[in-house]
């Protein structure tokens, strides 16, 4: 039996961070193969994978609504027969629904699979921002999750912390939490807790119990607001916060054929764009530190993410951005410079001039 780990999480919360740590502490005797599905024009996350000795199957573009389940089904079924995995760990997109994930992995009713864990990583600092502009992706993720792990911890204050955890306890109430810095944890202890089966069979439970069906049919129902904590403003604020971040369908969602839906539905690309470029330029390591210095500037739109993996004079940079912060290391080379920047409203022409592509 293959065990399938899905492992959610926003733009720039740790994913691929927390699947390294893994990969070493927890999974080195195992055969591991690694499904991703990257919101952007161009693959960035498999390149920073690759030293860790692990298969990677890339599905770029789209939100994973519209086009995991197709994919997925050839992706899942290559792997099965090419790797003959022990395990098989999925990296949604930061803005794929972790409830839509999950229905695609049940809806396969594979004999040779069993869902093994669905976990969702929050960067702590940033919950309450993102609750409140993306809820209907970001809240999604966390209701659904089996076992919630919060990065970031170790530079948050106590109190600010406890927030957090209380924002997260009122969208689930039942999920494991691990709190503990990483650098705190082994590999082993973290994959313990998520597939705990008590916590599954809790979470299991609860939505059978408060939706009147199983987690992978659960869907956040939203009608005026849509309940993250948050979000808890009046309906008016409410209605800007949405109309302001997305675009509203009709009672029905196209991509979704097959698939009953009692609630408006937003796709990820409706809400967030991404620009993709390829590069032979060098950089600098100062170059690249100012260029992440400058992408908050509205000028370039709503930065979400940036990531990418460039040239320098005799090495290659590797760089990541949220909000905030940013991280320069130097790493493997690509077969040729690679830059995504994912966001809302995003300008293009002014991050091509500002990448210098």
């Amino acid at each position: 039996m293959v065990k399938i780990d899905i492992i959610s999480g926003f733009l720039g919360a740790g994913k691929t961070t927390l699947i390294k740590k893994l990969l070493a502490d927890a999974l080195a005797g195992e055969k591991v193969v690694l499904i991703e599905n990257e919101f952007g024009e161009i693959g960035i996350d498999g390149g920073f994978l690759k030293e860790a000795g692990i298969e990677i199957t890339e599905m770029n573009s789209g939100c994973i609504c519209c086009s995991l389940v197709g994919d997925f089904r050839k992706a899942l079924t290559k792997v099965l027969s090419r790797f003959s995995p022990d395990r098989i760990l999925i990296e949604p997109s930061g803005v794929g629904k972790l409830s839509d994930i999950i229905r695609a992995v049940e809806d396969l009713a594979n004999p040779n699979i069993a869902l093994n864990s669905f976990s969702t990583v929050v960067d702590a600092k940033k919950c309450r921002l993102y609750m409140k502009n993306f809820g209907e992706f970001f809240c999604d993720q966390i209701e659904h999750a089996k076992t919630v792990i919060l990065s970031r911890t170790d530079t948050l204050a106590e109190d600010k912390l406890a927030e957090t955890i209380k924002l997260i306890r009122g969208i689930n109430a039942g999920a494991a939490l691990i709190a503990t810095p990483w650098e705190h944890l082994t590999g082993e202890q973290i994959l313990h807790a998520m597939e705990d089966d008590s916590a599954m069979e809790k979470a299991l439970a609860e939505d059978f119990s408060h939706h009147g069906h199983t987690a992978s049919q659960a869907h956040h129902e939203h009608g005026a607001s849509c309940g993250c904590p948050a979000c808890a403003h009046n309906d008016h604020d409410q209605q800007h916060e949405h109309e302001e971040h997305a675009h509203e369908h009709g009672e029905h969602c196209h991509c979704h054929d097959g698939h009953d839906h009692e609630h408006a539905h937003h796709h990820a690309d409706e809400v967030f764009t991404s620009v993709g470029f390829e590069t032979v330029r060098r950089y600098t390591e100062e170059e690249i530190r100012e260029i992440l210095g400058k992408l908050e500037d509205p000028t370039f739109g709503t930065i979400l993410r940036a990531k990418g993996i460039v040239s320098a004079e005799k090495q290659w940079i590797h760089f990541d951005f949220v909000p905030g912060e940013s991280d320069i290391r130097f790493g493997a080379a690509e077969t040729i410079g690679k830059i995504c920047v994912i966001g809302a409203n995003i300008q293009k022409e002014a991050l091509q001039r500002l990448f210098g592509v």
